[in-house]
């Protein structure tokens, strides 16, 4: 996992974008709940409000999320992807996709399926204690 997010982290560093992991992890949350709000995202992932606010003004402030009054609640503000956003996690995806690619290389399909099998297991062992 460690190399995977280095890869990561070093394609962020690459791209002329210079998106952070946090700030495409934040895309990511939006791209999947298009219409959520900034308090979905923080009981989500359990960060500081004040990162989030830091990190969505930046997204914003960049032009890759949009923002709209929230009909139910005039007090929330519903986050979405921009088309620019959209294109950026898009490219995000196909990155980690290569880097994914690369990390099961001369593994078989079988084997591919053992491994996300086993993955999930750690997974909900790792949930169970929290």
């Amino acid at each position: 996992m460690h190399l995977y997010r280095s890869g990561r982290s070093q394609a962020f560093r690459d791209d002329e974008h210079g998106i952070t992991h946090m700030e495409s992890r934040v895309l990511n949350y939006f791209a999947h709940h298009p219409g959520a709000t900034q308090k979905d995202l923080a009981a989500h992932s359990g960060r500081d409000k004040a990162q989030l606010t830091r990190l969505v003004r930046g997204l914003r402030d960049g032009g890759y999320l949009e923002s709209k009054e929230d009909v139910t609640d005039r007090r929330s503000t519903c986050l979405q992807l921009s088309p620019q956003g959209q294109a950026l996690h898009a490219e995000l995806m196909k990155s980690g996709a290569q880097i994914l690619e690369r990390a099961v290389d001369g593994l078989s399909a079988q084997q591919c399926e053992e491994l996300v099998q086993l993955m999930e297991i750690i997974q909900t062992n790792l949930e169970k204690g929290r």
